[in-house]
């Protein structure tokens, strides 16, 4: 006579677990490249779960999505990218109502160049070159400004811990701040080195911090430059006071390696997309210090040819 007794207790013991589990499920959250999950684990709570969709060695500019992270999206609660002007492979997808309401773009306003609301087609060259510059996470106060962001779009969802998401909010923005007055110090004896990059994604991190970048191989990672171009860069080169060439990894070295043969260049590697760099509340500072690390390397006494 026990035996209904004791399976209704587990059955009932059983739903409560479920509805509890559900009610306590992770706040999904997915981000287009790892520098945006970067600010978002800064912000986010420990119960809510961070992803990012372009993997380590890949290109935002010409990456193409599996099935799988299709279906992060999802059952993503929020989609946190930068826009047009940097995941074009994303604008067609988020533009929909399928996910729309659940996107925030963290690209907006003044920051904002002039591609947003083409086509994905006329976005594929995205900006580079033409408007604003959208690596807006390597400036540190665009990064407070994008944490902002991300901190009002985590407080629209349900059963979230606002008080910790601010507590966190003024973490973050204390902590960039620091990091910048020690990167800033550490950075004091670049300041005259001629420096030069692949592409146009070192801009903001060298003009926030008074950087001399006398050249960019290309403006566009997607077209090789022209021929023109790059003898105006080749004579930049020859012209400046140890000139060193800060590569990227998710671009063929050979290519570069071409347009600077027989010239006295040094060789420094950074990575934008921070792709070994771990998302934690505090990887953003670790991120700007292994940039800075990549410009001192281009030091006399510390380059490689």
């Amino acid at each position: 006579m026990r035996a209904p007794g004791n399976a209704l207790s587990l059955a009932l013991g059983a739903s409560i677990l479920l509805v509890s589990n559900i009610l306590h499920a992770e706040t999904r959250i997915v981000t287009s490249i790892k520098p945006v999950e970067l600010i978002v684990r800064a912000i986010a709570t420990e119960d809510m779960q961070t992803t990012s969709l372009v993997p380590a060695g890949s290109s935002p500019h010409n990456y193409t999505m599996k099935p799988s992270q299709r279906r992060a999206l999802e059952n993503a609660d929020v989609i946190f990218w930068v826009g047009p002007e940097m995941e074009n492979f994303l604008y067609r997808l988020l533009s929909g109502q399928e996910f729309s309401s659940r996107t925030v773009k963290l690209m907006t306003g003044e920051h904002e160049s002039d591609n947003a609301g083409q086509s994905d087609q006329d976005a594929q060259g995205h900006n580079h070159g033409n408007g604003e510059d959208p690596h807006i996470w390597l400036d540190p106060e665009l990064a407070i400004e994008m944490a902002e962001t991300i901190r009002d779009a985590l407080a629209r969802l349900d059963s979230v811990n606002l008080p910790a998401m601010d507590q966190n909010f003024e973490q973050f923005q204390a902590s960039v701040r620091e990091t910048e007055s020690a990167i800033r110090a550490r950075l004091a004896p670049a300041h005259d080195i001629s420096l030069f990059s692949y592409h146009s994604a070192f801009t903001r991190f060298a003009d926030y911090y008074d950087l001399k970048l006398e050249g960019v191989l290309t403006l566009n990672p997607e077209l090789s430059p022209g021929a023109h171009h790059i003898a105006e860069v080749q004579g930049k080169l020859r012209k400046g006071h140890h000139p060193c060439l800060l590569t990227e990894p998710q671009f063929n070295q050979q290519w570069w390696k071409s347009i600077t043969q027989n010239l006295d260049v040094t060789f420094s590697t950074w990575d934008p997309l921070a792709s070994e760099i771990k998302a934690t509340a505090n990887s953003y500072s670790d991120f700007q210090h292994s940039i800075a690390d990549a410009v001192l390397k281009c030091l006399p006494e510390n380059t490689q040819h």
